[in-house]
């Protein structure tokens, strides 16, 4: 085992993590951070349990080793809320009860947030496709996709508005 010290910029503060070089940034955000919003799904990519931003980029953080993204910044699913104002994407997710036991959605949550920054209007078959990469046990896949298509319609509206 090789040990370093790790500097990971996370929601716009800067932590200093002792770590062995193979662990991955969701341990690191977990185990050492103790920011635990992201959550350890099936450990090989597949959930999307893990998903943060990593330089504007969903990523699964199960599958990184947190010594390589030193120098980034870093979003996860804590960094998306305001102090006490929660972001859009949260707030649709309760409005549409866009989760049930809730375990995924975190990761959901960074998806939703990934794909409304690189397509602010997504029709339902693009969100449905983005979106594929995140399961639900659940099956609350129809209320997500209606807490997402909420924000575009908000979005929509507020554009018309300033446009007057």
């Amino acid at each position: 085992m090789t040990d370093a010290t790790i500097k990971l910029q996370v929601n716009g503060e800067e932590y200093i993590v002792e770590a062995d070089t193979r662990t991955t940034l969701l341990d690191a955000l977990r185990e050492h951070i103790h920011l635990t919003g992201t959550k350890k799904g099936c450990d090989q990519g597949q959930c999307g349990a893990c998903t943060v931003l990593v330089d504007g980029r969903r990523i699964n953080s199960c599958l990184t080793f947190a010594v390589m993204n030193q120098g980034k910044q870093i979003l996860t699913i804590e960094g998306l809320a305001k102090e006490e104002t929660l972001d859009p994407v949260q707030s649709a997710f309760i409005d549409h009860d866009g989760f049930q036991c809730g375990y995924c959605t975190p990761g959901q949550i960074m998806s939703a947030y990934a794909l409304l920054r690189e397509n602010p209007n997504p029709t339902e078959s693009e969100i449905r496709e983005f979106m594929s990469g995140n399961i639900c046990r659940c099956g609350a896949y129809p209320n997500i996709v209606a807490a997402i298509e909420e924000v575009v319609k908000s979005r929509q509206k507020m554009t018309k508005v300033i446009a007057r």
